[in-house]
């Protein structure tokens, strides 16, 4: 595993808090590897939203802090800003239906701005966008 920065994307999360998710075995291995490896975590606030939010709807109050705490703890989180924000948002409306949403194109712009090309996710949008992904 890599000592470089590891973007954390919310389906990853998701797999690990989720055991009845298809990739919650994976999530497990992948996250105890970086730990493991010291690997820097980054995400940001748009990933702390989403995630917390479908954490806090599927699992509860308990579960949403964990998260929160979690990743609040062990990563570093770019918080959103206006620019960030708006740029991600052209991005977003110009896109498909089926492409990335905003959520996706602030974590591209992030890992683009800081350098990141690796993720812990399950979501193949960032291999499409030219990111090497964990698993």
């Amino acid at each position: 595993m890599s000592a470089h920065p590891v973007f954390v994307d919310t389906s990853a999360l998701l797999a690990l808090v989720n055991v009845n998710d298809a990739h919650h075995g994976e999530a497990i291995r992948i996250f105890r590897e970086l730990a493991a490896a010291e690997a820097p975590l980054v995400t940001h606030s748009y990933v702390l939203v989403e995630a917390g939010a479908l954490v806090r709807r599927r699992f509860g109050p308990a579960a949403f802090n964990r998260v929160g705490e979690t990743v609040r703890r062990s990563a570093l989180v770019v918080w959103v800003d206006e620019r960030l924000h708006c740029a991600a948002w052209e991005k977003a409306a110009a896109g498909g239906r089926k492409g990335p949403g905003l959520v996706d194109h602030v974590s591209f712009l992030v890992m683009r701005e800081m350098d990141v090309g690796l993720v812990a996710t399950f979501d193949g949008h960032f291999s499409k966008q030219g990111f090497r992904t964990l698993p």
